[in-house]
């Protein structure tokens, strides 16, 4: 169990599944006994543009119910919006970006210009492996899980075949998360 609130904020662009990734932690985290709330931000916007999800786990009740605005943990499902939006803004002091993006964590850092703990993973090249599609959302569940240790990577899973109706679908979905949380632990080495 984690002693305190951990916050996170997921960027993205809509149908990327964006808010999708939040609500499949926050149904794991509630698996392992944690207090969740996700949820989205988006107005007008459409399939493509710029959108954030949240994410709040804690032991204890969650009664904020705002935006995260000082994330532990930012995760990235597009390098594109990288720039056009800052990502990187409120990041809390020893924060983690965890990123899709298909160079290394020190050629993202460098390109941000930020001091912050970064990591990436080329999660649309393992997406399309595995999918067949450039939807990351499952590849950055896996990479935030494997990076963090916030939630057990079985509570995730689980929840995976709960989510997804189709088992064949929910099965290549486990084979794309499992790769990328053991690719992000081996990255992070927790």
């Amino acid at each position: 169990m984690i002693d305190i609130l951990v916050e996170v904020r997921f960027h993205g662009r809509g149908g990327q599944g964006v808010v999708t990734a939040a609500d499949m932690l926050a149904v794991a985290g509630f698996k392992d006994g944690y207090y969740t709330l996700s949820f989205p931000t988006f107005g007008a916007e459409k399939r493509g543009t710029p959108v954030a999800s949240f994410l709040r786990l804690s032991d204890e009740p969650i009664v904020t119910r705002d935006e995260i605005y000082h994330p532990d943990y930012v995760v990235v499902m597009d390098p594109t919006v990288i720039g056009p939006v800052k990502v990187e803004s409120g990041l809390k002091d020893g924060g983690k970006i965890i990123a899709n993006y298909p160079k290394g964590s020190e050629d993202l850092r460098r390109s941000m210009g930020i001091d912050a703990e970064v990591y990436t993973i080329n999660a649309t090249k393992m997406a399309m492996e595995y999918l067949g599609r450039p939807i990351t959302n499952s590849a950055m569940v896996g990479a935030f899980v494997g990076a963090s240790g916030v939630v057990k990577l079985d509570s995730l899973i689980e929840t995976v075949y709960e989510w997804f109706g189709n088992k064949e679908l929910a099965e290549k979905n486990v084979k794309l998360i499992k790769e990328a949380y053991s690719y992000m632990k081996e990255v992070c080495r927790w």
